[in-house]
């Protein structure tokens, strides 16, 4: 450990040391890998976990530095998985390729002459520019492959196979990360992409599990399983629905009701939820069948569902069976395959944890279901699947100790001011899946709903920077979220524009001599706007709204602040 006032002096020396030194070696290196490997190095910018929003705050960090001294940064991307299997996460091992954008209400866009997903953070636009996104779908190959050039153009290095052994601190900063193989990662600014916060965790950030700030600290969001079909046309799967459709809503087929029983394993309250879902229709009069946009389809109702746990032979119900084929979000893939964002298993507060520390590796469990699917899948006509090679993990609890936590309430009020605002972002409180027990919570304290419109929210930074240590952002799901306020905010569009705010703040705390949990939500918005990269600002202020989810977030919540 350094001593009190030695930082910034041995930090120099270490920096000089280090400039004649080549890279360790890692399975991106074209060093021999019997090279012995030097035992430190020095960074400015470390990022622990490879997920787009952690990748593309060190890109802004990067971009800026040389903006402003000429040169570029020294930048270290950090993750547990290898290197391998990809770079980029949840979207690219994970294959989650329906990337949810931001929502923004007709009125908003006709006034503004906004685009279909309002006006996104510059460096989100650039990204999805260049992986060849037309609206929705994602290619996992093309996002590795940009990702990689990314971070290539800035410089950044890449470290894959990472455990963290410990975290060296010098006062209340970090200093170091040093991992199982002996290597120290000496460096002045740390940002985490975890989902479950690992970084920040290992430097002795509390967090809360599961939504404790709700009182129910057991419960967790989902996961999901993503497999990629191959074979059938969508016009056929599109025909096989309205047919499920169609035989499912007529009481004289008796195979149809069957398989609703089935489904519903004979309890008669989930029978009649399913025939009102599938009932459905829409302003047209039609029933709510597949929708088609240029790159994605929709499923609108549990026809689909149905039909599989009928085949499968368990109920269609997440807390009871553990794992259910829900709703799909499907993705049109460049080669025409389907990405099927559909299957879900439930786990509660300490598996996600135990997940996202296991490199969000299915669990055998999870394979056996996947066996099931994929007869089911065949059995409709297409010819292969093939599974994602991680989880989707969406939630494993939030870190406390924020600059400014940041509640579904204060989103609902607009987010930041909009003379501080970084962008614009709007999505709907969704916990896919359901919180286990949020209901009969909410129940308990007189709330007979517990859902709420959603918000179209300004961007800052301030509830991703920690207090207690001030040269560290968790940029994640995980950030000081507290009540719904994850549920819109584990977003990878949101995190990017927050990640893009981070990069600069933490050029600027460099370039100024603060800390990183000093620098304030205008100071940011200066470089952006400096630069011609500051988007246009539309947060919207539903104070009603927000006071009811402020009333509902303070009553059932754990120590949660009042918008």
């Amino acid at each position: 450990m350094l001593g009190n006032g030695q930082f910034k002096t041995s930090l120099t020396r270490i920096d000089a040391k280090y400039r004649i030194l080549t890279p360790l070696p890692t399975p991106d290196s074209r060093l021999p890998m019997n090279k012995p490997p030097t035992a430190e190095r020095f960074y400015d910018f470390i990022c622990f976990g490879d997920e787009v929003p952690g990748i593309l705050t060190v890109v802004a960090a990067a971009r800026e530095y040389r903006r402003r001294f000429g040169y570029a940064p020294r930048s270290l991307v950090m993750f547990k998985s290898p290197s391998a299997l990809g770079v980029g996460g949840h979207l690219v091992r994970g294959r989650l390729a329906y990337l949810d954008r931001s929502s923004v209400p007709l009125s908003v866009r006709q006034a503004l002459k906004l685009d279909t997903f309002g006006d996104p953070p510059a460096l989100y636009k650039e990204f999805l520019q260049r992986a060849g996104v037309a609206q929705i779908a994602l290619d996992h190959v093309r996002a590795n492959q940009v990702l990689r050039q990314m971070l290539s153009e800035v410089g950044a290095d890449i470290l894959s196979s990472v455990e963290i052994a410990a975290v060296l601190k010098e006062g209340q900063r970090i200093a170091g990360i040093r991992t199982i193989r002996g290597e120290i990662y000496w460096g002045r600014q740390f940002f985490d992409s975890t989902v479950n916060a690992e970084l920040a965790q290992a430097a002795g950030v509390q967090k809360a599990k599961g939504f404790e700030t709700f009182g129910l600290p057991n419960s967790e969001l989902s996961v999901t399983l993503v497999v990629e079909t191959e074979g059938l046309p969508i016009h056929e799967l599109k025909a096989i629905e309205a047919h499920y459709i169609q035989r499912l809503n007529n009481p004289s087929d008796l195979e149809a009701q069957r398989f609703i029983n089935a489904a519903a394993w004979s309890d008669p309250a989930l029978a009649q939820e399913l025939r009102r879902d599938i009932s459905r229709r829409d302003e047209r009069g039609q029933f709510m069948t597949m929708w088609q946009g240029k790159d994605y389809i929709d499923v609108r109702c549990r026809a689909l569902s149905i039909a599989y746990h009928a085949f499968r032979g368990t109920k269609l119900s997440q807390y009871e069976s553990r794992a259910v084929f829900d709703n799909a979000n499907i993705a049109i893939l460049p080669n025409g395959n389907l990405s099927w964002n559909a299957l879900l298993f439930q786990v509660n507060a300490d598996e996600a944890e135990a997940l996202a520390r296991n490199q969000a590796k299915p669990t055998p469990a999870m394979w056996d279901e996947l066996g099931y699917v994929e007869k089911w899948f065949l059995s409709l006509g297409f010819k292969s699947i093939g599974p994602a090679r991680e989880l989707y993990v969406r939630h494993a609890g939030n870190v406390k100790g924020a600059v400014q936590p940041l509640t579904g309430a204060m989103m609902l009020s607009g987010g930041v001011p909009a003379t501080e605002a970084l962008g614009t972002f709007g999505y709907g409180f969704d916990a896919r899946g359901g919180i286990q027990g949020l209901r009969e919570v909410a129940a308990e304290n007189g709330f007979n709903s517990i859902s709420f419109r959603s918000p179209l929210m300004n961007i800052g930074i301030r509830h991703a920077l920690i207090k207690d240590v001030p040269n560290l952002a968790v940029i994640s799901p995980a950030s000081g979220f507290e009540g719904y306020a994850c549920s819109a905010g584990r977003i990878v569009e949101y995190n990017v524009g927050v990640g893009q705010g981070v990069g600069i703040a933490a050029v600027l705390a460099m370039a100024t001599g603060k800390n990183l949990a000093d620098i304030t939500n205008a100071e940011v918005r200066q470089v952006l706007a400096a630069t011609g990269r500051l988007p246009k600002i539309y947060g919207q202020a539903y104070l009603a709204d927000a006071q009811a989810l402020a009333e509902f977030e303070q009553r059932i919540g754990s120590g949660i602040m009042i918008a």
